[in-house]
């Protein structure tokens, strides 16, 4: 029997960038009288969206199983109605129509709001910046800008999304106003490139007006910057977030090396020298800044001393997140058109394997010297022994938790103060002071 025609199931893949998409048009399903899941398994209702992620192969490989998996739904007749929107779809969205007939519909990453069209709705404006949440009711990603205007020789974001386009900063205010209406205490500001905000609607680099802004909305208890870039960076931010108590001393900043060599070659328009200063600054003015860095390996012409210079760098550096990943060739891309990838699989999953232990280690040593401390934490959830949740170093999904021994009633989204009593490289245990 067909499930009831007024209920969708959207499925996200990929980033957070992602996710605020699908929250958007949830939010339109939802005005319009439809209930809607969020990533349900199996899902329920006569109408599925999968929104896709392209960014690299592997993304790429599961948004076409996950497609391919509910086209098989949708001719045995479970569903009704699939579509697909999404970067994967923005990019091959021919070769995507051809080879999965069973697609009702593929839209790309900027015309989703046409699926409400393609089934006889109407986009509705009233609701055009609320969302349905699918993050816990306390926080929320806010997206403050599209594509990228950096030629980085790796990367396929620019080739899907285009060049960057920044929302007006009134209309992220505003967002921000609803979501606290709402419950949310803590937002996770992203984009593809934070430091860049501003400068095609006001002609300079915006973005530590637009943080000073939203630490004045009441309600906005923490806010952290997610994905800044490292050349020309926006100085004045250090001052927001030193004299603004709630936006958290935490910045996310992806380096991807520091050797020179693989810097020109990744064509990231900043030096060595001119990077170590950069994150001395940083450490200076922002006194206890926690620094996330993404950085990779095996990128076309990396040698053994570029890499050995980056295990230098991060030894010296102690950066207190860190992640890593092998280089993986994206059609398109600079790198793809230029240069041969010439570094061997096992001698890229040698190095990654090498520089995440390095980087254990060095989380193990931070958190240790936490022992002791007590911080302000903000509930995430509740397990049978403990509540679990984080401080303002720590961003949902990807940084380290704090597990809060039960000794009262704590619920989602409240903050309470707690003494860390053990570490491991990932997570703290705490008691509530």
């Amino acid at each position: 029997m067909m499930p009831q025609i007024k209920a969708v199931t959207l499925i996200t893949l990929g980033c957070s960038k992602n996710l605020v998409d699908s929250e958007k048009l949830l939010r339109q399903f939802e005005a319009l009288g439809y209930s809607v899941l969020h990533d349900a398994e199996p899902p329920k209702g006569s109408i599925v969206i999968v929104n896709t992620c392209g960014f690299i192969g592997d993304a790429k490989e599961e948004s076409v199983n996950a497609i391919l998996d509910y086209s098989r739904l949708r001719r045995k007749g479970f569903i009704s109605k699939l579509f697909v929107m999404g970067c994967l779809s923005e990019r091959y969205l021919k070769e995507l129509t051809e080879e999965i007939p069973e697609v009702d519909h593929f839209y790309g990453k900027f015309n989703f709001n046409d699926v409400l069209t393609d089934l006889g709705e109407t986009w509705q404006s009233d609701f055009s910046l609320d969302r349905h949440l699918t993050t816990p009711s306390h926080y929320a990603y806010l997206k403050i800008s599209e594509g990228c205007s950096q030629t980085c020789s790796y990367c396929a974001i620019p080739i899907i999304t285009g060049r960057h386009r920044s929302r007006p900063m009134e209309e992220i205010l505003d967002e921000a106003r609803i979501l606290t209406a709402k419950g949310v205490h803590e937002f996770q500001l992203i984009a593809q490139d934070l430091s860049y905000y501003g400068i095609d609607n006001y002609k300079t680099k915006t973005l530590p007006e637009l943080v000073e802004r939203l630490s004045l909305v009441p309600g906005a208890d923490w806010l952290r910057l997610h994905y800044t870039y490292p050349y020309d960076f926006p100085m004045d931010l250090l001052r927001v977030m030193r004299e603004r108590p709630n936006v958290c001393a935490y910045l996310d900043m992806a380096l991807q090396h520091i050797s020179d060599h693989m810097l020109i070659k990744m064509r990231r328009k900043i030096t060595k020298a001119e990077t170590i200063n950069l994150l001395r600054q940083i450490r200076e003015e922002v006194p206890g800044i926690h620094l996330r860095t993404t950085l990779m390996v095996g990128h076309p012409g990396e040698t053994d001393q570029d890499f050995s210079e980056l295990c230098d760098f991060v030894r010296e550096t102690r950066f207190e997140r860190m992640g890593a990943f092998m280089y993986s060739e994206e059609e398109g891309t600079y790198a793809a058109r230029h240069y041969k990838d010439d570094v061997p699989e096992e001698v890229k999953k040698a190095r990654l394997d090498e520089l995440m232990l390095l980087q254990q280690g060095i989380s193990e040593s931070i958190n240790a010297a936490k022992v002791g401390q007590t911080f302000k934490v903000i509930i995430d959830r509740e397990e049978s022994e403990f509540y679990v949740g984080r401080t303002e170093f720590d961003s949902p999904e990807v940084d380290p938790e704090m597990y809060v021994h039960k000794t009262q009633p704590l619920k989602p989204g409240m903050f309470c103060q707690v003494k860390v009593t053990a570490a491991g490289p990932y997570d703290l245990t705490g008691q509530l002071v």
